[in-house]
């Protein structure tokens, strides 16, 4: 496919805000809020708080109201369709400053969660107990999965592989960092892989393989799926694949598992975002393999990060 070519299937036009496609791969879409659209937010929507729109989940959908309102009604359209469209897939939401006083944390965490609820319903994180999880990174760490450690890249995966809940989508927002060079986001569209062909064709694609997780995420039971789990409306391959929580029952899923592992990370199409404070990565989990790049090493190293993920309004259910 012609990735120049990509078309956005959003017939409005944009207000409150820009669209560019990323310079490195343009199925990523740069999505700049102007400074009238986040001034406008920060005076509707931080008033609320925070603890308001965790204690009443109505509260999600109204701040998602207020930017999309802020827009005319025209991001919340285009948001779910790039990240919909298989051939984008994936946006990068960044912020014009504005003169204002406000808090930061507070912003990031309500600009967030209105753009997880212009996109679907977000699940509950069970690493935080909320339905996002904060976590930082430092330059020592002594936890029990790669999320953490600092000095070491985090290989291509797709989250939710141990979750009973469906991950559509994946939102990464980088809420603060200081001391900081290194640790970029590493991309790789699953249509770019060039080794996708091989893996999805071997006659494992389609085995059941059994997921866990390390005590840190709070998940006590285990999942069994092929890390192709379904495919699209165009028969296009959708994974579900991670190497660190994949538990391998005998000697052939073991050599598959190990042999896709190192197909991803030699991926020459795997690039590289360098993702402002404040700003934020959603990529629609099933078409799209994310990771880090190790930092460089320094002792007043700390980045903070806040992750939603979740489901389609169509594909999410309540639960008791």
């Amino acid at each position: 496919m012609n990735t120049s070519a990509i078309k956005l299937n959003n017939e409005s036009i944009p207000y409150g805000f820009s669209v560019a496609p990323f310079a490195a791969n343009p199925r990523l879409q740069v999505i700049k809020l102007s400074s009238e659209t986040v001034k406008g937010f920060i005076e509707q929507a931080l008033p609320l708080g925070v603890q308001a729109i965790e204690y009443k989940p109505f509260l999600r959908f109204h701040v998602a109201g207020i930017l999309n309102n802020l827009t005319n009604n025209t991001l919340g359209a285009l948001l779910l369709g790039i990240i919909k469209n298989r051939d984008t897939g994936a946006f990068m939401l960044q912020c014009e400053p504005v003169a204002a006083e406000f808090d930061q944390l507070e912003f990031n965490i309500l600009l967030s969660t209105a753009v997880s609820h212009l996109i679907g319903v977000p699940n509950l994180d069970a690493m935080y107990g909320k339905f996002y999880a904060r976590f930082s990174v430092k330059n020592e760490d002594n936890s029990d999965s790669y999320l953490r450690q600092a000095h070491r890249r985090m290989e291509l995966h797709n989250d939710g592989t141990y979750v009973e809940e469906r991950t559509d989508w994946v939102i990464m927002q980088k809420i603060a960092e200081e001391n900081m060079a290194g640790g970029d986001s590493l991309l790789l569209h699953v249509d770019e892989w060039q080794d996708l062909e091989k893996f999805y064709n071997h006659p494992l694609a389609k085995e059941d393989i059994q997921w866990t997780s390390p005590a840190s995420k709070n998940i006590t039971y285990k999942m069994q799926h092929p890390v192709f789990f379904e495919e699209d409306d165009n028969g296009r391959p959708k994974m579900l694949f991670i190497d660190q929580f994949a538990e391998p029952l005998n000697m052939r899923q073991g050599q598959y598992l190990y042999e896709i592992g190192t197909s991803l990370e030699a991926e020459k199409n795997t690039f590289n975002v360098r993702v402002p404070v404040g700003s934020m990565l959603v990529v629609n989990n099933h078409a799209w393999l994310h990771g880090r790049d190790k930092f460089v090493a320094d002792k007043g190293l700390y980045r903070e990060l806040l992750r939603q993920r979740g489901a389609y309004c169509e594909n999410a259910k309540l639960k008791s």
